[in-house]
């Protein structure tokens, strides 16, 4: 007896036309949803900022197809539903960060509109969970003891894992500890491996991928924002991360992570045993961009080389630089670009994540985080070793450290730092379908 294919439903959104209904019923996704179970929603709310406006599409999931799912779990009976979303800040004590988060996207009326409960998941307990041999990590224990998953993902692309979608998105349910391990140094345990194993200990569920926007080189604001009005769904977590990987153009083939849940699960990469029902992918795939393209040995960002950049190194990051460590990467890059004018920087290379090591013949390095600094602090190849560390690293180290290799940037990047994103949001100024109201609720 042959093996049932997965159904993975394609629907082209429309407002007030109930796209995320049509895709749920092709999916067949409530059809083993008991009106009395537990259900635990998993958006993508990967980032929020309280101090400034910021470009939302492509990155966070939209409240618009949060709202649909609540209107279809309610009409289904299902009366424990909970949000819960753990959205990454600088420090552990800040609750403010989803509290502004949950208000603006319109959370709070979904839980007087439909009595759901929405958690900032780091003020809830987690579980520690035995993902694979080898593999574990401290999990939200709402999400553990619910009967059904409902994540959320947007349909997005990632610098480190390709694509940022129902897999990928479960790492926002686990713990700061657990997530800086995920980005680990073992070969054996890479951040690819990792993530595959997410959703071994997750109860059956649904992936609804949110892909109103879609995303460039994701998974943040510096992307590029694409509307494409797409709405995927399928009772298998993987067949959906299949077909929305396809839908930007990226053969799953290409993206490990999908590569090695495949291969755990014995299951085929070209789509074989899926039955995709609504929309076609050939007809709605588009080619999206995921890796920022770097020159000089993989020293320098291509717009850098470009610009005659020189005196300096700053190779490429890799998949063991975490989420925090990245966001300095950005302001680095930022001030190393504003201080540029037209000279050489003084010999100098910049390291970040766990596994670089400094070359030879370098006057200054400069160690980004924790991690390298303790890797390398008596390393014999530095001459003059500059440290930002801590654990996430401070704005003031980093200005302090550029300041000490010469590198003088101005000031207001560091004084604003906080509003910095605002700056994406000119990119997408007289382009009327990138609208606000996909995250507001009224």
């Amino acid at each position: 007896m042959s093996k049932s294919k997965s159904i993975v439903s394609i629907v082209k959104y429309e407002k007030e036309k109930d796209s995320v209904r049509k895709a749920v019923e092709l999916a067949k996704g409530f059809e083993k949803l008991d009106s009395k179970a537990r259900v635990f929603i998993k958006p993508n709310l990967v980032y929020w900022n309280r101090h400034c406006d910021f470009p939302k599409w492509g990155m966070l999931t939209t409240s618009s197809v949060m709202e649909e799912i609540l209107i279809l779990l309610k009409e289904h009976g299902v009366n424990d539903i909970t949000i819960g979303e753990g959205i990454v800040t600088e420090s552990p004590k800040d609750i403010e960060t989803s509290k502004d988060a949950f208000e603006k996207l319109g959370y709070n009326i979904f839980k007087e509109r439909y009595g759901v409960k929405v958690y900032d998941i780091f003020q809830r307990p987690f579980e520690k969970v035995e993902l694979a041999e080898g593999v574990s990590a401290k999990m939200n224990a709402d999400m553990l003891h619910a009967d059904f998953l409902i994540d959320v993902p947007v349909l997005k692309t990632h610098a480190q894992c390709v694509v940022s979608l129902g897999l990928k998105n479960l790492k926002g349910l686990i713990n700061i500890p657990s997530r800086k391990k995920f980005h680990g140094d073992d070969p054996n345990f890479t951040l690819h491996y990792n993530v595959s194993q997410l959703a071994n200990k997750a109860p059956p569920g649904l992936t609804i991928i949110d892909g109103i926007y879609t995303l460039e080189r994701g998974p943040t604001f510096d992307g590029k924002a694409h509307r494409s009005d797409i709405i995927v769904a399928s009772t298998n977590m993987l067949s959906a991360d299949f077909v929305g990987s396809s839908l930007l153009g990226i053969d799953p083939i290409a993206v490990p992570h999908l590569v090695q849940a495949a291969k755990d699960r014995n299951r085929p990469i070209d789509l074989s045993d899926i039955e995709v029902k609504g929309e076609s992918i050939e007809d709605l795939a588009v080619p999206h961009g995921w890796d920022f393209i770097y020159k000089n040995n993989n020293t320098l960002p291509l717009a850098y080389a470009k610009a005659g950049i020189g005196g300096i190194s700053y190779p490429k990051y890799d998949e063991t630089i975490c989420t925090y460590c990245s966001f300095y990467n950005g302001v680095l890059l930022t001030a190393i670009r504003a201080a540029w004018k037209g000279e050489d920087f003084d010999n100098v290379e910049i390291l970040t994540g766990k596994i670089m090591e400094p070359s030879k013949g370098k006057n200054k390095t400069i160690l980004l985080g924790q991690c390298q600094y303790n890797k390398h602090k008596d390393h014999p190849n530095i001459n003059e070793l500059i440290a930002i560390d801590g654990c996430p690293p401070k704005a003031e180290s980093v200005q302090n450290a550029l300041r000490q290799a010469g590198i003088k940037a101005p000031s207001y990047i560091f004084k604003n730092i906080e509003k910095a994103p605002l700056i994406y949001m000119q990119k997408y100024q007289g382009k009327p379908e990138f609208e606000e109201q996909f995250y507001q609720i009224t």
